[in-house]
C-alpha cells in the first residue's frame, strides 16, 4: 500500500487542535477539494461516527464516506474510507504532540486502488504527496485564527 504523509505546528495547545480536527465537518475549511460535508451519525464525535461529503479532485466529484476508527484525545485520530471509488483511503489519521507551546499534528493517508483505480493510484499518490504540505499549512492557518 502507498502512503503519504506531513507535518506541522501550530501555535494552539493540543486539546483545541485534536477538537478542531476530529470534527470532520471541519475538512471544508482547509481542503479545496471539499465541497460538502456533514456528519451522517448520532451521537457524539468517536469511533463509529461517519461522515458524508462530496470532494472534487482532478474536476470529477465524487462522493466519500468516512468512518472514525480511532479516536485517543487528544494524541491520535484514525478513519477508514467507506466508499467504493476507484482510489480509496484505507487508513488515513492524525497524529498530535505538544511542541513547546503549540502542536505537533501529522497528517496520514494510505491510498488503495480498485479496478481502474490501480492504474490511476500513482497519479492519485503522486498529487497527494505535492500537496500535502500545502494541506497542513492550511490546517494551520484556519486553527490559528479561530
Amino acid at each position: 500500500m502507498d502512503s503519504f504523509e506531513a507535518s506541522v505546528v501550530i501555535d494552539k495547545p493540543i486539546e483545541e487542535v485534536f477538537d478542531f480536527l476530529v470534527d470532520g465537518e471541519n475538512d471544508k475549511k482547509f481542503s479545496a477539494r471539499v465541497q460538502e460535508i456533514k456528519k451522517k451519525t448520532d451521537g457524539p464525535i468517536g469511533p463509529g461516527t461517519v461522515y458524508a461529503s462530496t470532494v472534487k479532485d482532478a474536476g470529477i466529484k465524487t462522493e466519500r464516506e468516512f468512518e472514525l476508527d480511532v479516536v485517543e484525545r487528544p494524541t491520535r485520530i484514525r478513519w477508514r474510507e467507506l466508499s467504493r471509488a476507484p482510489v480509496t483511503v484505507p487508513e488515513g489519521g492524525y497524529d498530535l504532540v505538544t511542541e513547546g507551546t503549540g502542536t505537533k499534528v501529522t497528517l496520514f493517508n494510505q491510498l488503495e486502488g480498485q479496478g481502474f483505480g490501480k492504474l490511476i493510484k500513482g497519479f492519485a499518490l503522486r498529487s497527494a504527496r505535492k500537496s500535502a504540505d500545502g494541506m497542513v499549512q492550511s490546517i494551520k492557518t484556519v486553527i490559528e485564527s479561530e
